[in-house]
């Protein structure tokens, strides 16, 4: 599968456009930060914005990550206008708006693959895995990727304060469940076997966000972002149990933040490349958020 444009970001900060090959009357804009120092075989972190599709604000956000541990940060920006809605981008655009199910590889989970695959064929970088964090919205999007995806570059995976979550189960239509896309027994068991990180703040607790999912599937999981990510472990240790699998899951908790996509991108940097989850005065050095 190829794509229209090669991706070779200069050094520092850049924006480049990108065709995918499935959705050519979809353009993304891809947002790089490349410390002068990066090499084709170091670090490479994929960000994944929220709902307010500012991919520029998340790679903004790992800049500062970049330049200490010499990564490259790679942030898609599935934009509005040829991405809108939570179908159009949380939901993968997998089930379109009359219910037909898209082919798997029009599913938007498989872009950031052929992101990376754009960038190896311009020697940009060399690695074949590499590193997945979403926050919020982009939450969602990284543990569906994660769900759907048979293979996938991605090492790690951080899904940061996700509004609510599809459960592994094939009992439930998606996106509340994996039922109804053609998946089996085979990707619920590969799935839950998979290292995947739920990364919660301790302080994402309102209740009453406009943004927060209030469907009746997203409430019967809790009454805000931190239970709900509670009820996601417990609802993926349950399900493992019950069929005699193993579930590779960890929920870790940022004490002190709330519902912050810069101070989550902070503690995740610091989790992965220094081992630690900083303060939240290191977390938070200023008062703003971006969702």
């Amino acid at each position: 599968m190829s794509t229209t444009l090669t991706l070779d970001p200069p050094q520092g900060r850049s924006t480049l456009p990108f065709v995918d090959a499935r959705h050519p009357q979809r353009p993304l804009e891809i947002n790089f930060y490349r410390p002068a120092r990066h090499q084709p075989g170091d670090e490479v972190v994929f960000v994944q914005h929220g709902m307010l599709r500012n991919g520029d604000d998340y790679r903004d956000f790992w800049m500062d990550a970049a330049e200490t541990h010499n990564l490259l940060i790679v942030a898609p920006t599935f934009g509005n206008a040829h991405f809108p809605k939570a179908e159009g981008y949380n939901n993968g655009l997998v089930v379109g708006e009359d219910g037909t199910l898209a082919a798997q590889d029009d599913w938007l989970y498989a872009v950031p693959a052929r992101v990376l695959a754009a960038l190896r064929q311009a020697g940009v970088t060399t690695r074949d895995k590499v590193r997945l964090f979403g926050h919020s919205a982009g939450g969602q999007f990284v543990h569906r990727l994660a769900a759907t995806q048979s293979e996938t570059p991605f090492e790690t995976a951080f899904a940061a304060n996700s509004g609510w979550y599809t459960l592994p189960t094939l009992e439930r239509r998606f996106p509340e469940g994996l039922g109804e896309l053609g998946l089996g027994e085979a990707d619920l068991k590969r799935w839950l076997a998979w290292p995947m990180v739920i990364f919660a703040g301790d302080r994402d607790i309102v209740t009453d966000d406009p943004n927060l999912p209030a469907q009746a599937e997203a409430l019967a999981q809790g009454p805000m972002r931190y239970a709900r990510a509670h009820f996601m472990l417990d609802f993926a240790k349950a399900e493992a149990a019950r069929r005699g699998l193993p579930c590779n899951w960890t929920l870790i908790t940022v004490p002190g933040i709330g519902h912050d996509g810069a101070a989550m991108s902070r503690a995740a940097a610091a989790y992965w490349f220094e081992g630690r989850i900083p303060s939240v005065e290191e977390l938070k050095p200023e008062a703003t958020a971006v969702a």
